[in-house]
């Protein structure tokens, strides 16, 4: 009997209201109606990344102590406590604060999230099926994400601030999604809330578990890439002089791209060999960027699409190598390692690509990024590549 499979619809949910989202087909153009340029935008995207940065690792904790599902119920509503502040907020500083709330209802969900979904199907002993669930959520999330970018446009036309009242009340519906979860592993006495004993913990494992951290790595290496291109599309779209009007209508083809890969990830994951698939990854990823920063041009949204066509199998098919290798009781710290990471990294690299892109130009802006990546992800997997992985 499959007494947690109700986990999963819970968790299309949450996934599905972080992602409707209405804000970021449009947010680019809203700072800058208040008067911010891109390097001020990638700072305040940064103050979200610190926020996160300081709670990751303990709500990671938090989800493996406490408990997963009063984790991402707490996380849910500082997503929708962010929103709400955002609505009636003016200025950097005010939006500020309402970044660290959103930041922090972020890293109390991030890790949880797939953290949950691996143990309720591991208690379902269907383990093995992560891959396709992870993908089928990262693409509901995608289409949702992909159907946000129609309505934004039309909530834009009103007016600029229109999509953060709406978002406010989709957030709010992973409130009552994270109530009906259902625990599927007691840890009552397994770990304990000391900081020392979650360093001592993490340290060890990481420290000898040689798959693990280059899985983290990787993944969060892939994560940050993909999280900077994101950022880059919206100044992609206004340097080829694209109508406000299709801003919402590319980035929803973009998300359903993303939504088709992610679907599929588990048919494409174990076709080939580890080392192979990891490699096809990082060089179409790379490439993706490359390719953008030299056809900054119209016909260059079709290496938007290659990016965003990969993107979706890479975050299924790079989570599942963690899973693989992390222990049930500090699952969710794990995932959390590998958030930390990718917020850390984009803390540091955002603020830098908004300034070149202000001052120098969008090409070198992508240029430089992909060749970042591509030295971070082969330093990454070189254990496994020196080792033929297979």
């Amino acid at each position: 009997m499959m007494q947690f499979r109700k986990n999963i619809a819970s968790l299309y949910v949450i996934k599905i209201s972080k992602w409707f989202n209405l804000v970021m087909p449009v947010v680019v153009l809203f700072y800058q109606d208040n008067g911010m340029g891109m390097h001020e935008i990638f700072i305040l995207k940064s103050i979200y990344s610190l926020a996160i940065v300081g709670l990751e690792l303990p709500s990671g904790w938090m989800a493996d102590v406490w408990g997963r599902k009063k984790t991402l119920l707490l996380g849910a509503v500082l997503g929708s406590a962010g929103f709400l502040m955002y609505s009636f907020s003016y200025g950097f500083w005010a939006f500020a604060v309402a970044e660290i709330v959103l930041g922090a209802g972020h890293s109390f969900v991030s890790g949880a999230d797939s953290a949950m979904l691996y143990e309720s199907l591991k208690a379902d002993k269907k383990s093995d099926e992560y891959v396709k669930h992870e993908g089928r959520i990262t693409s509901a999330g995608n289409f949702a994400e992909a159907l946000a970018g129609i309505a934004a446009g039309f909530l834009a036309a009103v007016s600029l601030r229109s999509p953060f009242y709406f978002q406010f009340i989709v957030a709010a519906l992973a409130v009552p999604a994270a109530l009906v979860l259902k625990e599927p592993v007691n840890r009552s006495g397994a770990l304990s809330y000391s900081v020392k004993r979650m360093a001592l913990v993490i340290k060890g494992t990481l420290l000898k578990n040689t798959n693990l951290r280059v899985s983290i790595l990787l993944s969060a290496v892939t994560g940050t890439a993909t999280l900077t291109f994101a950022w880059l599309v919206q100044p992609f779209f206004k340097a080829i002089n694209l109508p406000v009007e299709w801003f919402g209508i590319l980035w929803t083809v973009l998300n359903l791209s993303v939504g088709v890969s992610s679907a599929f990830a588990f048919r494409f994951e174990g076709r080939i060999s580890r080392k192979n698939e990891v490699l096809t990854i990082i060089l179409l990823l790379a490439l993706g960027y490359f390719f953008s920063g030299l056809a900054v041009v119209r016909e260059g949204l079709f290496f938007l699409f290659l990016f965003y066509l990969v993107r979706g199998l890479a975050t299924p098919i790079f989570k599942n190598y963690i899973n693989l290798y992390t222990p049930s009781e500090i699952r969710a710290t794990i995932l959390s390692v590998r958030n930390l990471l990718i917020r850390i990294s984009f803390a540091v690299i955002g603020p830098l690509l908004g300034w070149m892109t202000d001052q120098v130009n969008l090409k070198t802006a992508f240029i430089l990024a992909g060749a970042l990546y591509i030295i971070a992800a082969l330093l990454a997997v070189w254990p496994w590549l020196s080792k033929n992985q297979q």
